[in-house]
């Protein structure tokens, strides 16, 4: 190349060029996660993010199974409706011995069933012989370690690394690696049987079976260090164990059924997704936000997660806001972005964070969260009248906004601004946090300080918010001043935002309080937030819904024509699920719940389109062309818990679903049904002490809401 590009972004997620084939499949089970291809092996066919992992390492490499010493043939793999359990069904293919076929393909079946529990990785292979004759069948598998740190695997490169130590053989196989953090890591391999050989990452075992006879054989691969040692579990120990786990995230939740079953079937993956993302903590249940690259603790991902789901499962909400305030900053640190009432960014396990080699052991750069965590606070209330609740986050809520008030607006103009503090960490810190995500017309990229402008909006929304709070208190001066602080927000934020030629808000604002006047997506959060006024909403969302903005799938992060405008970019002109549902959301808070719908339909004929009806973190921003399917992002994670969680606010965005608790009142305003559904209903929607299920039927010019069950006092109201 003549031109030599200078990757200025520290922890981006690298992409090389890698074998195409069919989707990875995907576990996931308290602090573990296993991606691994379609036939259930790891690293054999060079995908990089393969592997199982345990708290930010990866504790296998390889995982390779073959049969009578060659590989299987796939005939087909899933995952169960639950995520709890991956299957694949194998054979072999024809095995020659000289030039004759001795067995061919097709006699012998193998079924390879794997769940995760407790840290550890069981699988059940389940051989079965349809030939004629007796066959002593030969099943191998070879592993590894690598014992990477997670950014390791994304691609960073370390100086040094720590120690991998002689592997141990015995009853059971252990590879064993010290890291320079001091701590040992251990990688266990054992087998309900002797294997017949053993050597350094390899067994075979031999099993004799008679035609039509079958047997099994279970390999459990454990993920230990000194303070945690796994005692050993069975696959049939395993899989109901699993299975209950995911169950009780499912409790308390409304369940949505249509008369459409392929919108079910992205229901039920959606609902399956965020059971299994969903992790609990010593603070209650949190929703991790993605797989691979991010199944851990992220602020505005757990946040914008609980705002998705809060209509059908409040309880998600009560548990983001409660871990979040639990570890709410406290104390002054430029390296990890600390400042007194900041609300994290991202928690990191493994050896890079626990060195500080990365700054996310816990990190705190984003700009966004803290008012979101206020602006949910008032949504939690809300929706479910928990006082008591509130009384306890109060401290963390009246923390956050002092820090909204002083850290947050560096100037003192009234807006939030970010900056890096440090040398290492994100330089940008809203949403799209790419260090490209934010130019001007021309593509200059905007000089920090930065003013977003949806962290304008959030803070607007959390501002009031807090006043509602303050007032069910009796804090009636504290209620005052936010009340003028929200107004005063409000009127700086369509002076200074506002632009008459894009018909939209500017993205943000630089150091030199210059707009970036760019067509963006970050003005339908603003709609979200309710900081719009009602003439300049309706311009927004004539904006989005333009062919520059949505593309048939989704509207587009930066429309089409401007200047950094990349349809394959990350944060450039891609297409968000959440950022849609956002959106979708923000158009109905004004009435535009058409609109709202055809976001859902877009998102809809998307689930479609992917493997599993699984909704991944983003996909790329080409037009849509007829018949063709979406075009992938890359590395995009699925599952990803904000776009598992999208439809949910689709849903209430297309059918105009409010909740008032304390008024005891559930109402749906203009509603609008998907276009291919005729009706939905809304099983075990628990408000307050009311329980109801309700039907919503699509009529010639409207929506009828039937009540099918009703418990307690409850007002239900349709609005047309």
């Amino acid at each position: 190349m003549d031109e030599a590009v200078e990757l200025n972004e520290e922890f981006a997620v690298i992409a090389e060029a890698e074998p195409m084939g069919a989707p990875m499949r995907v576990l996931k089970q308290g602090e573990s996660f296993g991606v691994f291809d379609p036939c259930g092996d790891i690293g054999a066919a060079g995908n990089r993010e393969e592997g199982l992992y345990f708290d930010g390492t990866r504790f296998l490499s390889r995982l390779e199974l073959s049969l009578f010493h060659r590989r299987p043939l796939l005939l087909s793999s899933t995952i169960s409706r639950d995520n709890a359990v991956f299957v694949a069904d194998l054979t072999n293919p024809d095995l020659r011995r000289g030039d004759r076929i001795a067995i061919p393909r097709g006699q012998i079946h193998l079924v390879r069933a794997r769940v995760l529990w407790s840290g550890q990785c069981v699988e059940r292979i389940r051989v079965a012989n349809y030939s004629l004759s007796r066959l002593e069948v030969t099943i191998a598998i070879r592993f590894d370690a690598d014992f990477n740190d997670l950014f390791e695997v994304r691609g960073a490169r370390r100086l040094r690394s720590g120690q991998r130590l002689p592997d141990v053989t015995g009853p059971d196989y252990y590879m064993r690696y010290r890291g320079l953090d001091g701590v040992e890591r251990r990688t266990r391999v054992r087998w309900n049987q002797p294997p017949a050989t053993v050597a350094p990452g390899y067994a075979a075992f031999v099993i004799d079976l008679e035609p039509h006879a079958s047997a099994a054989l279970e390999v459990t691969i454990g993920f230990e260090t000194a303070s945690a040692v796994r005692p050993a579990v069975s696959y049939e120990e395993a899989v109901p164990a699993t299975r209950a786990a995911l169950a009780v995230h499912k409790e308390d939740t409304c369940i949505v059924r249509t008369s459409n079953a392929t919108f079910n079937r992205w229901l039920n993956r959606s609902i399956a997704d965020l059971q299994m993302l969903m992790t609990d903590t010593p603070s209650g249940v949190y929703p991790y936000a993605g797989i691979p690259w991010y199944s851990t603790p992220f602020g505005r991902d757990g946040l914008i997660t609980a705002f998705e789901l809060l209509w059908a499962a409040p309880r998600v909400a009560r548990g983001v806001l409660t871990f979040l305030a639990n570890t709410q900053a406290t104390t002054h640190s430029a390296a990890d972005e600390m400042q007194p009432g900041k609300i994290i960014h991202e928690m990191r396990g493994g050896e890079m964070a626990a060195l500080g080699e990365v700054p996310f052991g816990r990190y705190y750069g984003s700009a966004d969260a803290t008012p979101l965590f206020v602006m949910l606070a008032g949504a939690y209330y809300e929706r479910t009248a928990d006082r008591s609740f509130i009384d306890h986050l109060w401290p963390n809520i009246v923390s956050a906004l002092e820090w909204m008030h002083t850290y947050g607006d560096l100037d003192g103009d009234g807006f939030i601004e970010y900056a890096r503090h440090g040398q290492t960490g994100l330089i940008q810190q809203g949403w799209k946090d790419s260090y490209d995500s934010v130019f001007h017309a021309n593509g200059e990229l905007a000089e920090e300080p930065i003013a977003i402008c949806e962290v304008q909006a959030y803070a607007y929304a959390a501002w009031t918010a807090a006043v509602r709070l303050a007032s069910v208190r009796g804090d009636d001066a504290r209620a005052d001043e936010w009340h003028n602080r929200a107004k005063r927000m409000r009127t700086r934020f369509e002076a200074a935002f506002w632009s008459e030629s894009l018909g939209t808000y500017v993205l943000a604002l630089d150091r030199h309080k210059r707009p970036c006047q760019v067509i963006t997506s970050n003005p339908g959060h603003c709609l979200f937030a309710g900081i719009a006024t009602e003439d300049r909403a309706d311009r927004v969302r004539t904006t989005l819904m333009n062919d520059a903005s949505f593309a048939g799938w989704g509207i587009r992060t930066v429309a089409a024509g401007e200047a950094r405008y990349n349809p394959m970019s990350y944060h450039n002109g891609s297409i968000w699920p959440h950022d849609n549902a956002i959106i979708a959301a923000g158009f109905s808070r004004y009435g535009h719940t058409r609109a709202a719908a055809r976001i859902l339909d877009a998102m809809f004929d998307l689930s479609g389109a992917v493997d599993l009806h699984r909704l991944p973190e983003l996909i790329c921003g080409f037009e849509r062309r007829g018949d063709e399917h979406p075009t992938l992002y890359p590395v995009a994670c699925a599952p990803q818990a904000w776009a598992a969680g999208a439809v949910y606010l689709l849903l209430a965005a297309s059918l105009g679903l409010a909740i008032d608790a304390r008024s005891k009142r559930l109402s749906f305003s203009r509603a609008q049904l998907p276009r291919e559904v005729d009706w939905i209903e809304l099983l075990n929607l628990c408000v307050g002490d009311a329980n109801l299920d309700l039907r919503l039927e699509r009529h010639p010019h409207d929506v009828g809401v039937i009540v099918l069950r009703r418990a307690g006092d409850l007002d239900i109201c349709s609005i047309k």
